[in-house]
């Protein structure tokens, strides 16, 4: 019996992760040799600095290397936290599909995918239909990995465009194209991403998905498409 092939697995590197960290720790490097010349140029120019800044300018440079590398490397490691929080796993197997991000995981079969591409920074799968299955939010740098990993299993990649591009519309309060319930919820859609409510946003956008519409965001606004 031939044994299925592994799922190709794509997630952010942690090489990747590794170097924001050091990154931090580098500029707490040269911030240790930087914040008394920074201190008293402050105080020359504005008779006064932060109290943080001249607590660590008042520090021995034997004492300020270490500690700001130490404050240095953990702003580091926040940030890359938050990236890697952010970006999705994304396992694309000869079968299926399945995405966990910070919503839960997804898995969508493989003969309900007919196309999959990268919209801006997130990837989309698609039916024949024109239904999306999966918008999720992805780091641009991970496109060439998600493309080889798709392809490598046989999947539709359709590229970095969207092939409905010229279908969107942008959202217009009231605006015509649309019943009172698609826009209440995006209405609701829109507050909740103004709040930083990324699980009520999603929640929006699937029932807007079961009314036949697909929705995206650009900058601060929101387009949608009839499917």
């Amino acid at each position: 019996m031939v044994e299925p092939e592994p799922p190709v697995t794509v997630r952010l590197p942690g090489a990747w992760l590794g170097v924001v960290v050091l990154g931090g720790a580098g500029l707490g490097l040269g911030a240790a040799f930087a914040v008394g010349p920074l201190a008293d140029w402050m105080v020359g120019l504005f008779d006064g600095a932060p109290g943080p800044l001249r607590l660590a300018a008042a520090l021995p440079l034997a004492w300020a290397v270490p500690v700001l590398i130490l404050v240095g490397a953990v702003a580091g490691a926040c940030v890359a936290g938050t990236w890697h929080k952010e970006n999705p796993v994304i396992e694309v197997g000869t079968d299926s599909v399945v995405v966990r991000d910070a919503t839960g995981g997804r898995h969508v079969e493989r003969g309900r995918i007919a196309e999959v591409f990268t919209d801006g920074r997130e990837l989309v799968l698609r039916d024949a239909d024109g239904l999306e299955h999966i918008r999720t939010r992805v780091d641009l740098g991970l496109t060439g990995r998600l493309r080889s990993a798709f392809e490598q299993r046989g999947y539709p990649w359709r590229g970095t465009v969207d092939p409905y591009e010229a279908d969107y519309t942008t959202w217009v309060d009231n605006g015509p194209g649309l019943d009172e319930r698609a826009h209440t919820l995006l209405r609701t859609r829109q507050r909740a991403l103004a709040d930083g409510r990324s699980g009520a946003a999603d929640e929006a956008r699937e029932e807007l998905r079961g009314l036949g519409i697909s929705v995206r965001d650009r900058d601060v606004a929101q387009q949608f498409r009839r499917v």
